[in-house]
């Protein structure tokens, strides 16, 4: 059974403006695989919580936040624009689980949430619910879409409504944003992330993989790949480079793309959060955009590709903050010019937030490392296979403690199962052969 709760909430800021770069991002990737791409999920409460406390916390949620309290409108040719509310009121799911597991019906909240299409003109972009049994809250349900935030800008709303901060939000707000993106300053950003893109849409190989021999319906598949020896290498890779751990996986990534469509320099588009920008670094919202990285890392000892990836991210890095809408535009024009079979669906989204420093600890050595590879702490297994479309090759990063947890997207039509499943054992091998050769020699 289920009950509402009506949740009033009002917050600073209001208005209607263009989609920020990072929302038009969002909102494009949505379109092109059809899904209002939900995140979030149902976590266990701490004994004691009331349903008063959780509905305290989803008052807090939307009034602190703007895009929590951000609505789409549509002009007459579909294009979106954002509509921030000052006030109104939500509600909140009171789910009684019966005689039922609550763990249980508060995943099958879960499901419901994240299956029930979303309104972007209507609704909220965040549905919440409390699963009780006995009238005692056990579980909450939150699933908002992509739209309201990106992970760097979740870690900062968990943090906060943790302690119920109260100071100002910090950072450039959506609405903000939007208008400085038409600012000169805005103007000659764009402009020069977008003569960086096509100096190497003009030059790369025009393909990103080989092909696929073995095309399956469903035709788009999700697989899910674990490895301890994988997380201790690369910690001992970064240990021994004196760097964060990011680059040195990213090349790992370079590598071993390499070695499975042979096409050299590799290119793909990795995820930057351009939370390194001025008034970007707190903010909650969705900032992060997909750049374009070129790496040559053809017949070099890893140590070079690692720094020739370090160099070429940077760049990347630089020019990841554009607007999409002439993005796309570039492309189609570059596409024409070199053909239709011009090709980006490669992309590398590091989301790591927790874990990706690593622990601080002694570095991992050879025998950790070659304990971790024979001992079975490898694992793979396909999750998902659907019709609606993910990217070509879509490899994510998870923040997942104390092994390497890869989240794989792909079409079955460009990268086959079995190349797919390959290549992540491939990070694996590239990765473990460079801890070794980097590892001090005995004296």
């Amino acid at each position: 059974m289920t009950a509402q709760i009506i949740v009033a909430f009002e917050g600073e800021g209001s208005g209607v403006d263009d989609l920020s770069w990072g929302q038009l991002d969002l909102w494009m990737a949505m379109r092109r695989q059809n899904s209002w791409l939900p995140m979030g999920g149902a976590t266990p409460l701490p004994a004691g919580t009331s349903v008063a406390d959780v509905a305290e916390n989803l008052r807090y949620l939307m009034s602190r936040y703007q895009p929590m309290r951000t609505r789409l409108r549509f002009d007459a040719d579909g294009r979106p624009s954002q509509v921030v509310s000052g006030s109104g009121e939500i509600a909140l799911d009171v789910v009684d689980a019966g005689d039922d597991d609550p763990a249980e019906v508060a995943d099958a909240v879960r499901r419901r949430y994240e299956e029930t299409d979303y309104d972007f003109e209507t609704q909220w972009p965040l549905r919440m619910g409390v699963v009780v049994r006995a009238g005692q809250p056990t579980h909450l349900v939150a699933i908002m879409c992509h739209l309201v935030t990106d992970g760097s800008g979740a870690a900062v709303m968990i943090a906060e409504s943790a302690t119920r901060v109260t100071t100002p939000v910090k950072g450039m707000q959506p609405l903000e944003q939007a208008r400085w993106q038409r600012s000169p300053a805005g103007v000659r950003q764009n402009e020069a992330a977008l003569r960086y893109w096509e100096r190497l849409l003009r030059t790369i190989p025009v393909r990103r993989f080989a092909g696929s021999d073995d095309p399956r319906r469903p035709r788009h598949w999700r697989g899910e790949f674990r490895s301890l020896a994988l997380h201790l290498a690369t910690r001992a890779i970064a240990d021994r480079a004196g760097m964060d751990a990011s680059p040195v996986l990213m090349a790992v990534y370079g590598v071993a793309l390499h070695r499975m469509t042979g096409i050299n320099p590799v290119v793909f588009r990795p995820t930057v959060n351009n939370r390194f920008r001025p008034n970007l670094a707190d903010v909650v919202c969705t900032v992060a955009e997909s750049g374009l990285c070129a790496l040559d890392v053809a017949g070099v000892p890893f140590a070079e590709a690692l720094e020739r990836t370090r160099r070429a991210a940077m760049t990347a890095y630089k020019h990841a903050y554009f607007h999409p809408v002439d993005l796309d535009e570039l492309i189609a024009e570059v596409a024409r010019d070199r053909g239709p079979d011009l090709d980006l669906g490669c992309f590398y989204n590091d989301r790591r937030i927790t874990v990706r420093a690593g622990t601080g600890g002694p570095a991992p050595t050879p025998a950790q490392i070659h304990e971790a590879l024979s001992g079975g702490h490898t694992t793979f297994r396909w999750t998902v296979r659907q019709d609606d479309p993910f990217e070509r090759l879509f490899v994510h990063i998870d923040d997942v403690p104390d092994t390497m947890q890869i989240t794989l997207f792909m079409d079955t039509h460009f990268v086959s199962p079995g190349d797919a499943e390959a290549f992540l054992h491939r990070m694996e091998t590239v990765a473990v052969e460079a801890a070794l050769d980097m590892a001090p020699q005995p004296a």
